[in-house]
């Protein structure tokens, strides 16, 4: 489908989300539902015998994914390439006896469109999904998975296993793109988003560690020498003095995180880092289940007043939040993105575990198995990636402007003694570094009073 109109340049901002936004557009879904729908939407339009036949293949693919497997499918069952090519071939049954377009009244040519954009949707999906177990597993391009879900029960997805291709051959190919973004160098280069869209890389030497370009100044990367579109990457620095306006604190004392909510050792944690800053707080957590248990946690041992993401709407909450100096925020993935709050009302911004895409998420979990297959580090190259921008962002709350002053704390002490920890430490904004938690705690005093007097 054609989405970008006749252009010279294109100019993505917030490009570190291009492969998950262009990873959504590309994905496909289906459930008996929509074939049930679609039966139904055709019903009137068609031969009843031939709409029943999709209605019927609807049925039998209920039953089938109902039995099937949820999480990633590494195979087809005979059964369920049975129930998929029936709905596939039903809906191309009906696709065929609607013909082509007609003059008719306008309520039934939109009627005919209706059900025939969902019918071809049902016959894509089941297609793909068809297709999207060749012999050799190194010729797979997609992804294919059963999700559960409250409302909707067993949804059937198919998604790209790699973008790059499809951004080097339709968006990069004839003309100049500028990709732009806070958060596009990673471990210190641009080369692991690089690699993502599907531009050539250069390799750095083994015996270079990977470090992060000087703040505030720029510094240019020539054009690989690989073969693929010639780009050069530009950190142009930041407005901001990280390293004497704020601190990023690692809490190295604390056990690495469970699977089991948060420890009452991070509990504590959290609790004296509020108590220091007044309140002030952005917590963001890596579950609601998390959240919820931090919240009620302080809200029993605190006096400042603790919003939680899902008490009203989230733009709400922002906005009581940004009024109240004494008030703190805690939420998921939306608040790592999606909060701007200049001012006093935030002095902490607490992450309480790096992170990483959970080990079943059948995207992620394939899209590491298919680089490590290629010789590559799945684990450095996908969820670490993955990790250094949610983090990198994250922490970016922090500052909004150039008189913001402030802690990120990091509970997880895996991101100073993990291996991998220095490669998401140098995704993140170079703040003056601490893993001393009266350090942390004596700043946001000395800052709460002074907040305090100023007000």
């Amino acid at each position: 489908h054609q989405v970008l109109p006749e252009h010279g340049v294109v100019v993505v901002d917030e490009a570190h989300d291009l492969v998950d936004r262009v990873t959504g557009a590309a994905t496909e879904e289906l459930t008996s539902a929509m074939v049930s729908t679609a039966a139904r939407r055709c019903g009137r339009l068609v031969d009843q015998q031939i709409a029943e036949r999709l209605d019927e293949a609807g049925d039998g693919l209920s039953l089938l994914l109902g039995d099937a497997t949820v999480g990633r499918w590494d195979t087809l069952g005979r059964e369920i390439t049975g129930g998929l090519a029936a709905v596939r071939d039903a809906a191309h049954g009906c696709i065929t006896a609607l013909g082509s377009e007609r003059r008719e009244e306008p309520e039934a040519a939109a009627a005919r469109r209706m059900a025939l954009a969902l019918l071809e949707q049902v016959h894509d999906a089941a297609q793909r999904v068809l297709g999207a177990f060749p012999g050799e597993e190194a010729d797979r391009v997609d992804v294919v998975w059963l999700a559960e879900e409250t409302v909707r029960g067993q949804v059937l997805r198919v998604a790209p296993l790699a973008v790059g291709g499809l951004l080097r051959q339709r968006l990069f190919g004839d003309r100049t793109v500028v990709l732009t973004s806070a958060t596009l160098a990673l471990g210190g280069t641009f080369d692991p988003l690089a690699r993502q869209w599907g531009l050539p890389t250069r390799p750095l030497p083994a015996s270079k560690p990977i470090a992060a370009p000087a703040e505030a100044t720029a510094s240019e990367k020539p054009p690989p020498a690989d073969d693929g579109p010639a780009w050069t990457g530009l950190d142009a620095g930041s407005p901001f003095e990280h390293r004497r306006a704020g601190i990023l604190y690692t809490a190295a004392h604390l056990p690495p995180p469970g699977r089991d909510g948060l420890a009452p050792s991070y509990l504590d944690e959290l609790a004296e880092l509020v108590t220091a800053a007044g309140g002030r707080t952005l917590g963001l957590f890596s579950s609601m289940r998390a959240a919820k248990q931090a919240t009620e946690a302080l809200r029993s041992r605190l006096e400042v007043p603790v919003l939680c993401q899902g008490d009203d709407a989230t733009g709400l909450l922002v906005r009581q939040f940004a009024e109240d100096e004494a008030t703190c925020l805690f939420g998921t993935l939306s608040l790592w993105q999606g909060v701007d709050v200049p001012g006093p009302s935030l002095s902490l911004v607490v992450v309480d575990r790096i992170p990483f895409p959970r080990p079943d998420d059948p995207l992620s979990s394939a899209r590491q198995r298919a680089v490590a297959s290629r010789g590559g580090n799945g684990f450095l190259g996908v969820a670490a990636t993955h990790a250094a921008l949610l983090l990198a962002q994250g922490t970016g709350r922090l500052l909004r402007s150039t008189a913001d002053r402030g802690v990120v704390a990091v509970l997880d002490p895996r991101l100073a003694t993990a291996r991998y920890g220095g490669f998401l430490r140098a995704s993140l904004p170079p703040y003056w570094p601490t893993t001393d938690p009266e350090v942390a705690r004596a700043a946001l005093l000395r800052l709460c009073r002074q907040r305090t007097q100023e007000s």
